[in-house]
Formats: C-alpha cells, structure tokens, sequence
C-alpha cells in the first residue's frame, strides 16, 4: 500500500505540474490571471490536507496537501517569476495572503449565526472552522515568507550556480521547504499534537517533491522550451524591493512604457527591447524584418490644419498598425513620425507584401477619417541579410526609407525592390 501511495503521488504530481505549466505557457493568450486563479483556488484544499489527510509511505507520513499541491505552489511561484518579473510574482503572493485574511474574518462575523439544521445529522463544525482558520492564518503567513525567500534566494545564489536552472530550482525549493516544513509542523502540532515522526515523513516527502518538480522542470525545457530563455540575472536588491513594495516612486514613473499619445511602445522600448529581439531570432536562425515607417509630408498636415489634426493622424496610423500587426510583431514609435516595426519570423518577401498591405491601408482609412489622403513610406530591412546588428537593420531600412521619399512617397522600398 505504501508503495501504490507514492506511486499515486507521483501521478498528481505529473498532472498538477502538467496543466499548470500548460497555464504558464499560454499566459500570452488566456492572459495571466488563468494561472494565479488557478494558484489561488487550491490554497483551502492544500491547508485542509496538511491538517486531516495524512497517508503511509515508505520513508514515513505525510499529506498530500503540503507534498504536492502546497510544494508545487511555491516552486510555481518562482517559474512565474522567472517567466516574468517580480513585479508580476508577488501579485498572487499579496493575494493569498490578503484573501485568507478576508475568509477569517468573515469566519469570526459567520460563527455569530443562529444556524438551523436543513438535512438530518448535519451540523456544522465551527470548532474545526476554528482550527483550519489557524492553520490557513499560520499557513498563508510562512507562504507570503516563503514565495518570497524562493526568489531572492534564486537570484542570490545565481553567481555561484551560474547558469544551472535545475540546479538553482533544486536549492532553492529544498531549502525553503525545510524552513517551511519546520514552521507548519509546529503549528500543527500545538493545533492537532500531531507526532514528531510526521515532521520526519513530510521533510522527506518535500525534498522529494522538490526532486520530483525539478526532474519534470528538466523534462519540459529539454522536449517544450529552450532553457536559456529561462535562465534571469536580475540584481538581488532590485528583486527584493520590488516584491516587498519599497519601488521609489522614480522607479515606477520610470516603469511607463508607452508613448502619451499614441498608446505603443516608445523609443525607450525599442532601444532596450529591439536587440533581444534580434539577437534571439539569429540564435534560432528565424527571419526578422524591420519595418521603418514614415508618414508622408507630416509638416506640411501641422502646418495647414494645426497640431490637433497632426496629432489626430499619428493616433490614427499607430491604431492601424497596431491592429494589423502579427502576434510576433513589436511596434515603437521611434520619432516624431516615425514608426519602427519589427517582425519576427517573416522573411523578406513576407515583409514586403505586409507594408504594401499596411500602405495601402493606410491610405484608405485616411480618406474616411481624416481631413484629407494620407499616405507613409516604408524602408525595409532583413536580417541576417542586411546586417546582425539593431543599428544595421535600421540604417539600410532608413536609407530604402529615403529611396521611397526620393521615388515619388507612397512606396515602399525593400532588399529585392524599389517601389
């Protein structure tokens, strides 16, 4: 039986790690908050587990609540961080730990009910509503200690690992599971007096799950992912304040992104994000094109109808590129009136019928909705042909640019053609 146990925590494991991974994967589509929801909703069946439900093993007792769900929780929240930012990771941190505040005290108001029995023999318990209330306060306060702990220890260790990702998951989740197992051990045991041997059994169980968790981790960057994607070297200090709250209010003024009037990503962006980019299409030997966009005789609109209708263009050209962009395109506006777009995965040919498509378009909408035709220019660029750097790309771009500008606007200019 102990072996069939293990066996059957193993299987939950595999598919506890499987659709959360599968959530954490698909963030850029059904968004990130499927994977926190997902996070969140265990946390009463997790406590409630670690509380009741203990079964045998070979090495001892353990739960499965504190084996599988709660340990994979944490190392959870250190693959959201490392998928993101710790700006992002601490939102389900906060949550949990302002969520299970809320369940008791609505608890300690529910408990001041006259309750009336509605099917026969069924009372409800609030003595053990009493109980799991401590355990999940207790609980949820070394999680908020602990998802925290798990990340700043992985970014501290990071110089001494280097680039090792299982072996940085692996240190981090046996280590703060130990302090974890030590700390809901003793509040279980002044709750319920449960015996020492259970400290015993969960501590292996955990560092087995850890074991367990990094081997699946291993499994999924080897057959799904691409490990160096995953690997972060974000400054320890930076890392703690941000998941901690203690931003300066320079930081976050500094975290705007966006262009004030066009709602696309600024020259700030394109600069800090743009060779990322391109680096990582040449290292996988993808295409890229790089788009420059120039909206035709701009001076001349400011100058005849103001800077409102100038303005009312430029959102206008940025609304349409915006919505016509592929799921692997960046959009920045660079200039004045000048737009970079880049496009990963499409080759050259690709490119160009794109910006024909994007000129024309552009020109058509303009007839409807501003006061009079406007039209861009696009010079366009590919790599690796044209160049392997951000800045190469965006000169030989920039003087096909000024080709399409010479040759009459309206045009676009790419590797193979002048228009």
């Amino acid at each position: 039986m102990a072996i069939f146990n293990a066996l059957l925590l193993l299987a939950q494991a595999a598919v506890y790690f499987a659709v959360m991974m599968a959530l954490l994967r698909a963030r850029r589509v059904v968004g990130i908050g499927v994977f926190m929801c997902a996070l969140g909703v265990m946390h009463f069946l997790e406590t409630y587990l670690a509380s009741v439900f203990y079964i045998e093993l070979p090495f001892g007792i353990v739960s499965p609540g504190s084996t599988v769900l709660f340990s994979g929780k944490l190392l959870m929240f250190l693959l959201l961080y490392i998928r993101e930012d710790a700006l992002v990771a601490r939102q389900p941190i906060y949550g949990l730990l302002i969520g299970n505040f809320l369940i008791v005290a609505l608890v300690m108001i529910l408990r001041n009910h006259e309750t009336i029995v509605v099917t026969g023999g069924r009372n409800p318990d609030i003595a053990f509503v009493d109980e799991m209330g401590l355990l999940m306060v207790w609980g949820t306060l070394l999680l908020f200690i602990d998802a925290i702990a798990i990340i700043v220890l992985y970014e501290r260790i990071g110089k001494w690992v280097g680039g090792n990702l299982a072996l940085r998951f692996l240190i981090c989740g046996a280590l703060v599971l130990t302090f974890d197992q030590a700390g809901f051990f003793l509040a279980l045991h002044y709750v319920s007096g449960a015996p020492w041997h259970v400290f015993i059994g969960g501590w292996v169980a955990k560092m087995v799950a850890t074991v367990v968790y990094t081997g699946l981790l291993v499994a999924y960057l080897k057959y799904f992912d691409n490990e160096d994607s995953w690997l972060t070297n974000r400054p320890f200090r930076d890392v703690f304040q941000e998941l901690t709250f203690r931003e300066r209010y320079q930081n976050l003024l500094e975290a705007s992104i966006r262009d004030h009037l066009t709602g696309i990503l600024d020259r700030s962006q394109y600069d800090e994000k743009g060779p990322g980019i391109l680096a990582r299409n040449l290292k996988e030997n993808l295409p890229l094109s790089l788009l420059v966009i120039d909206i035709d005789h701009f001076k001349l609109i400011n100058d005849r109808y103001g800077h409102q209708a100038g303005d009312e263009v430029l959102k206008l050209i940025a609304r349409l590129l915006t919505e016509n962009q592929r799921a692997g395109d960046h959009l920045y506006r660079v200039g004045g009136e000048e737009f970079v777009l880049m496009c990963e995965r499409l080759p050259v040919e690709g490119a160009i019928s794109m910006a024909d498509r994007l000129r024309k378009m552009v020109e058509r909408f303009s007839k409807v909705y501003l006061p009079e035709k406007v039209t861009i220019s696009i010079g366009l660029s590919s790599a690796p042909e044209d160049g392997r750097t951000l800045e190469a790309l965006f000169k030989r771009a920039d003087l096909r640019l000024y080709e399409a500008k010479k040759g009459g606007r309206n045009q676009v200019c790419g590797p193979s053609r002048s228009a």
